[in-house]
Formats: structure tokens, C-alpha cells, sequence
């Protein structure tokens, strides 16, 4: 289910199988919402339903069960509790849960639709079968300090802008710019610069705040985007290896191991004794 560093011929194929059936339930809650299709296909997707059920459940009880190979859960109790609230773990009991929950706790069928709807968490299982999403997750936990900072300068600039706007238009628009949260939605809109064009300005002042929004906004839409380039940049130079000229042994390496012309360095030759 995991593989091994030496590598698994099995591994391979169960994460292909996976992936499809993740795809497979995604595909059929998207088509159960068009009325003809699911009156014709109904049993059929109940059947992927009922099947898919019982794999995410064997699978999730199985990962549990063998979670104390791994070092870092290697205790038979605290080390299974503490692999249970990891964040594959949750994902993939979600995947399952709301399907056993009305067995267990009587609930209004209301609230059954919207437990349907759970379904869908099934596509985040796919980040445990892809070494680049996988990738993708690492980097956004080692830049979540630097993606908090750039989320809490767009809230500041998104306050800022809106109260701004609210005092250059609220005379002249009282009904557009009734309030200032009813302001924030043309500070958002405008800070993506999407301008779907249902508000705007139409006193000289608003017009010159709305162009230093636009301006504005550029600039901090491109920095997540220039935060996560350089994680990348820095999780893919950790990955490099060197390759030993001896024995041909992968060796793990840093930033920096490699020459500017992209070859692999290679590890000194060891000596023959008495040389």
C-alpha cells in the first residue's frame, strides 16, 4: 500500500487502481445531478457507490493496522491514535463516514443530501497517490508562515480599500454602496482584477481609488504565486541526488550540490588502501 524505498512492484499498480476508482466516484457524483442520467443509471451507481464504500473502508482499517511500520507511529496504541488525526487519514475517512452515519445516528433526510455531497472529499484521496501533489502539500506547509503574511496584507488592503470606496461613492450610489461589507465585494472583485462590472465607481475620487486598487491588487495576487515558486524551486533542489562513480549508490542531495551546467556531481572515489 505504501511501497518501499527499494521499490514495490505492487505499490505501483494498487495507487493506479486507486486513482481510477477516485475518478470513477467523481465522475458519477457529477453525472447522478443530470435528471435523466441518474433515472437511467441508478442501480449502476448505486453499485459504484456500495463497492467504492467497502474499498475506502477496507483500505482506511488496513492503513491503521500497518501505520506502525512507519517509525513515526510505531507505537501500538498511541502511535495508531496519533495516525488517525493526521490529515491523510481524516481525508480518507471522510471519504466514508457520512455513508455509515445515518446506520448509526437517526438524521432528517435533509440532511442526508448534504452528506451526499461528502462524496466529493473523495478527490483530495488523490494527493496520497501523486508524488506532485504530495510535493504541492510539502511546499505549502513550509511556506504557510509566508502565504499567512500575504493573506493578511490582502485583508488589510481589502479593508482599507472597501472603507475608502464606501466614503467617495456611498452619497452618490447609496444603494450599491449601502454599507462598507457591501463595498468589499467590489474591493475583491476589483483586487483580482475581474470586474465583473455590476459596481463601480462614478465620482472622480472613487475612479482614482478604484485605479489604485486595480494597481494594487496586481501586486499582491503575484505574491502567493511568487511564494510558492520559490518552494517549489527549493523542494526540487533538496531532491537531487549525486550518484557514487563506485558503486553506483544514490546518495541524497542538497541545494547547491549540482554545477551551473545542471550535471550531477559526483561523489569522490574511495581510495584503495595503503594508496
Amino acid at each position: 500500500m505504501e511501497g518501499s524505498p527499494e521499490g514495490s512492484g505492487a505499490a505501483p499498480h494498487f495507487n493506479y487502481f486507486m486513482i481510477t476508482l477516485i475518478l470513477l466516484n467523481v465522475v458519477t457524483v457529477i453525472l447522478e445531478t443530470v435528471r435523466n442520467i441518474h433515472a437511467a443509471y441508478l442501480f449502476l451507481f448505486s453499485v459504484i457507490d456500495l463497492v467504492s464504500i467497502a474499498i475506502f473502508t477496507v483500505e482506511y482499517l488496513l492503513r491503521v493496522w500497518i501505520c506502525t511500520l512507519n517509525p513515526a507511529y510505531s507505537h501500538p496504541v498511541t502511535g495508531r491514535l496519533r495516525y488517525m488525526v493526521s490529515g491523510y487519514a481524516l481525508i480518507d475517512l471522510l471519504a466514508f463516514l457520512p455513508f455509515y452515519i445515518p446506520f448509526i445516528i437517526p438524521i432528517d433526510l435533509r440532511i442526508l443530501r448534504i452528506l451526499r455531497l461528502f462524496r466529493l472529499i473523495r478527490v483530495l484521496k488523490l494527493g496520497r497517490y501523486s508524488e506532485a501533489m504530495k510535493t504541492f502539500l510539502l511546499v505549502l506547509e513550509k511556506s504557510k508562515e509566508k502565504l499567512i503574511l500575504a493573506l493578511s496584507i490582502l485583508f488589510i488592503v481589502l479593508v482599507l480599500a472597501s472603507s475608502m470606496m464606501y466614503y467617495a461613492e456611498h452619497d452618490a450610489q447609496p444603494d450599491k454602496f449601502e454599507s462598507i461589507p457591501a463595498a468589499m465585494w467590489w474591493a475583491i472583485v476589483t483586487l483580482a482584477t475581474v470586474g465583473y462590472g455590476d459596481i463601480f465607481p462614478i465620482t472622480p475620487l472613487g475612479k482614482f481609488i478604484g485605479g489604485l486598487v486595480v494597481v494594487t491588487g496586481i501586486a499582491i495576487f503575484a505574491l502567493p504565486a511568487a511564494i510558492l515558486s520559490a518552494g517549489f524551486i527549493e523542494e526540487i533542489q533538496e531532491k537531487k541526488v549525486v550518484i557514487c562513480p563506485a558503486c553506483g549508490h544514490r546518495i541524497g542531495g542538497t541545494p547547491g550540490q549540482e554545477h551551473e551546467s545542471g550535471t550531477q556531481e559526483k561523489a569522490p572515489v574511495p581510495k584503495e588502501p595503503g594508496t
